[in-house]
């Protein structure tokens, strides 16, 4: 990155800064109180705190500024592609006393990043002297501006850093963290617009030197946020980039609360179970993080999913949502209730709505995942090839339903269409009608619950042996066609033998019939904690997954140090960046089988690919970074007030990231219990005659007796009212 010759030049002037910054830190005034408390890992889970809340420290992270290499994945040693690492000029401006500089100094030494150099530059000609030489030092890559007292956030650099190699941004920005007594919110630079509220002083934005001096340098009175808004005219392709976790802590006893958000309502068919509700509820709690006040609806508290298929309206959920004098409506994996979009119809005649592209039921007549179904394109009709498999419909309906989401999508109500991944984006624009407005957005994942453990630790909790190289697969129905599980199970049997195993996370009615040794199968696990031990105790995912608008589970595992091999095709090009969180491979036979054998020979190919994976997605799917991407989609289209153009975050968003004192615990219940012996016996009966299908005559009878037993149960609540109670 920098000239030859750089490198000797950039290390003296760093020995040097650092044998001040340590003078610095052991005779300035340090931050009284629990900011210099003992120093724990900062992706360490808080301790029990007999002391109370009044000993937690203000900027709600853990032991910092402190450092300690423990349960923490260890950076590796260059970039992805080999690069060195680039060097970062860190740069504070000391004025008078600065009475907590030794915590802005000992939260740079604690980042653990040997090409960083800090510089004190003190105020005066002599220090517009410093940052004038910092700024035509051409040792340096990036620059970094870093108020007297504030600190950067555990794990800035790296993450900073990685972002913009990854890129190639002039200017790469996180989250600021503020506080007085307690933290007060959680704010980051807009990318356009009025950017009111407290200014920002520059810490929590990484810039290219070059890019700085293409831009005219610093502006006369040495202000470097200024610089954010300039770069946005730099000649890169993606000029900023902004990530979504903590960079910096800044004490501001003036920041005002956020002003109030608007009250949306998240909409879905059957809750917020399964991938899809996983996702939709994910989604709902990064708009509560971003202020917003959020209701849940599910539309099957009105009607059943067994009657999905012959219901279109809700006319109790609609009065309901349409009197809570909402703002918005965003619905989402609505076909575990209806085969219409009808209710978006509804409710668009009164308030703005959006519908999430968890997968491409509002763009078909009825399936969720069409492929490569050519009818698509030219219309789905009586003709579909898949009419009886999930989520079912008449061949009589299906031409009559899909010419009523098209007319929606083409009409003065048509809802805001959400994608995933820029794949799901592009498929969206290919096959909804001309016009229709679609905007890409990222999904939310708790990387503070997801994250890397001890790996021994945890096989020896879940009673995994410890050696082996464990290969992980997991969907909710772990051997469903949809998600290539005959090309998985051919790749996965050709890797089996000594030191190797296998966890099978997901519905799996007779694990012994894939014929795998040293096989495990937890099943559905509901409990996030929980999923993600199983997550960070393996040693490498793998997906023979065809088509996916994103793919949770790359996401998920990755967050916790366990990078993935999947191929190269659909939203997993997202989900899994390629050489960074795992390896992507041509959809070619064989190819999934070859590089599984070589990662499983690999183990520090292994170990790197995870490492990167844990800051790399984190910084791209945290909540805060799903928020970004909502609040970009809303703003853009006017939903917002000018008040609120600048993303801020309520102090819970600071929970969701590994290094908080308080960190958010996860969510459990998101799959459906175990089923029964005798459910399990039923469902391989049913699959052994009918396949993946479910006859027409078998879902009317179930909807019969559902109807029934719900009539029934209506009855028997109105007998047993008790006297005086009313009619």
């Amino acid at each position: 990155m920098s000239p030859p010759g750089a490198d000797a030049a950039f290390a003296e002037g760093g020995r040097a800064s650092s044998s001040l910054l340590r003078k610095v830190l052991a005779i300035a005034t340090p931050c009284p109180g629990p900011a210099t408390a003992s120093m724990r890992s900062p992706d360490d889970p808080p301790t029990d705190d007999p002391a109370g809340p009044a000993s937690r420290p203000a900027h709600g992270v853990s032991g910092w500024p402190g450092r300690s290499d423990a349960s923490r994945l260890t950076r590796p040693a260059t970039l992805p592609d080999g690069r060195p690492w680039p060097r970062v000029r860190v740069i504070t401006r000391v004025e008078g006393e600065a009475p907590y500089l030794a915590d802005t100094v000992a939260s740079v030494l604690a980042q653990g990043y040997g090409e960083a150099r800090h510089d004190l530059a003190p105020a005066g000609p002599r220090g517009q002297d410093a940052l004038a030489a910092a700024l035509n030092d051409a040792a340096t890559d990036y620059l970094l501006f870093l108020r007297a007292g504030d600190m950067l956030a555990p794990g800035a650099l790296v993450a900073l850093c990685l972002e913009a190699a990854l890129t190639g941004a002039a200017a790469v920005a996180g989250l600021r963290v503020l506080y007085d007594r307690d933290v007060s919110g959680l704010d980051v630079p807009a990318l356009s617009g009025d950017d009111a509220g407290l200014p920002f002083t520059g810490g929590e934005m990484l810039f290219a030197r070059d890019a700085v001096l293409r831009a005219g340098g610093l502006a006369p009175d040495g202000r470097a946020a200024e610089l954010w808004g300039r770069l946005a005219a730099d000649p890169a392709p993606e000029p900023r980039r902004r990530i979504g976790r903590p960079v910096l802590l800044q004490r501001a006893p003036e920041a005002e609360p956020a002003p109030p958000g608007l009250s949306i309502v998240s909409l879905t068919g059957a809750g917020s179970e399964g991938g899809a509700g996983i996702g939709q509820r994910r989604l709902a709690e990064a708009l509560a993080l971003s202020g917003h006040r959020v209701s849940a609806f599910r539309l099957t508290d009105e009607s059943p999913a067994a009657a999905a298929e012959w219901t279109d309206r809700f006319p109790r959920t609609e009065a309901a949502i349409l009197g809570g004098h909402h703002d918005l409506v965003i619905a989402g994996n609505l076909h575990g209730a209806t085969r219409s979009l009808d209710i978006l119809d509804a409710l668009g005649a009164r308030l703005p709505v959006a519908q999430v592209l968890h997968d491409f039921f509002p763009l078909t007549g009825r399936c969720a995942s069409p492929g490569d179904c050519p009818r698509l394109a030219t219309g789905c009709d009586a003709g579909c090839p898949t009419p009886d498999q999930y989520p079912e419909l008449a061949r009589s309906r299906i031409g009559a339903v899909h010419a009523a989401k098209r007319r929606l999508l083409a009409g003065m109500r048509a809802p805001l269409l959400l994608a995933n991944s820029a794949w799901t984006a592009r498929q969206a624009r290919l096959h909804a009608p001309a016009g229709t407005d679609i905007a890409e957005i990222t999904l939310a994942f708790p990387s503070g619950v997801f994250r890397p453990g001890d790996r021994g630790a945890l096989r020896r909790t879940l009673g995994l042996p410890d050696g082996d190289c464990l290969i992980l697969f997991s969907a909710v129905i772990v051997d469903a066609p949809s998600k290539g599980f005959a090309d998985l199970l051919a790749a996965l049997r050709s890797v089996a033998g000594p030191g190797v195993g296998f966890v099978g996370i997901g519905r799996l009615d007779d694990p012994a019939r894939l014929g795998l040794p040293n096989l495990f199968a937890p099943g559905l696990i509901a409990d996030e904690a929980r999923l993600a031990a199983w997550y960070g105790a393996c040693d490498l995912h793998v997906s023979a997954s065809r088509v996916e608008t994103l793919g949770q589970v790359p996401v998920e595992a990755g967050l916790c140090g366990t990078p993935t091999l999947a191929y190269a095709v659909s939203g997993l090009t997202q989900a899994v960046i390629d050489g960074v969180s795992g390896r992507l491979v041509p959809p070619e036979p064989g190819a999934l089988a070859r590089a599984l054998a070589e990662l499983i020979r690999d183990e520090p190919a292994r170990r790197r690919l995870g490492a990167f994976a844990r800051i790399a997605l984190e910084n791209r799917f945290s909540h805060a970074a799903s928020a970004l991407t909502l609040h970009a989609a809303l703003a853009g289209r006017g939903l917002l007030p000018e008040s609120q153009l600048r993303p801020r975050f309520v102090p819970a968003m600071l929970g969701r990231f590994a290094f908080a004192v308080e960190r958010h615990p996860g969510a459990a219940g998101t799959v459906q219990a175990p089923s029964s012996a005798l459910v399990r016996r039923l469902r391989r009966a049913k699959k052994a005659v009918f396949g993946r299908n479910l006859p027409l005559w078998i879902r009317r009878a179930r909807f019969v007796s559902v109807s029934l037993r719900r009539s029934l149960g209506r009855g028997l609540n109105r007998g047993l009212r008790p006297a005086g109670s009313g009619r």
